[in-house]
């Protein structure tokens, strides 16, 4: 496992053997970024994530490779959150971070409690865990977190369907790669004729 592109290209990463961790493959983490990229190397200039479930902290890395200025990582695992330090150490990488030890659910309260936004929110709970979908995309519907355009990335089997539509947040996009899938939500804009994500 490799950071992609941007400062920390081609460095590895650090896992958990066994199957507790599944980490975002290279490939499908390839196709997320250049879809948010689209074309544009400084696209995630400045941007604030939050990496839910974060495992290994591969995919809020890669944000911070190019660009991003904070990533929170949210694990409730003591060794994947270990795993998350050990790779920011290895690459040297001593701000723009916060490792939060904490279920979503809880992360995402006390994120907001302290005022926190942010322009992307990346979720990929264990397959096995498919009720974590619609309660964290419920979670994030009703809060303070989303800037207005936000733009929500679940990770899911190829094979199971997230919800469409969760509150305000509308399913726009859905690519699948091998047998894995990203679904891409925003918020409506409820003040428009069209119910199209208002384009970036």
């Amino acid at each position: 496992m490799r950071v992609i592109a941007g400062e920390y290209r081609r460095r590895t990463l650090r896992s958990l053997p066994g199957l507790e961790i599944r980490p975002t493959s290279d490939r499908l983490r390839e196709t997320l970024f250049n879809v948010l990229c689209a074309g544009n190397p400084a696209a995630l200039a400045g941007s604030a994530w939050i990496d839910l479930y974060a495992g290994t902290g591969a995919v809020g890395i890669e944000a911070l490779s190019r660009g991003a200025r904070m990533v929170h990582f949210v694990e409730s695992s003591k060794a994947a959150a270990e795993v998350i330090a050990a790779n920011l150490k290895s690459l040297a990488i001593s701000s723009g971070f916060k490792i939060v030890k904490a279920e979503a659910a809880k992360s995402l309260r006390q994120l907001e409690a302290a005022g926190c936004v942010a322009d992307y929110v990346f979720l990929d709970p264990p397959y096995s865990m498919q009720d974590e979908y619609a309660k964290t995309l419920a979670a994030l519907a009703g809060s303070k977190l989303l800037v207005e355009r936000c733009i929500v990335i679940a990770e899911h089997e190829k094979r199971f369907d997230p919800v469409e539509a969760c509150g305000e947040l509308q399913r726009y996009r859905k690519l699948v790669q091998g047998d894995a899938a990203l679904s891409f939500y925003r918020r409506q804009i409820s003040n428009l004729a069209t119910s199209e994500p208002r384009s970036s």
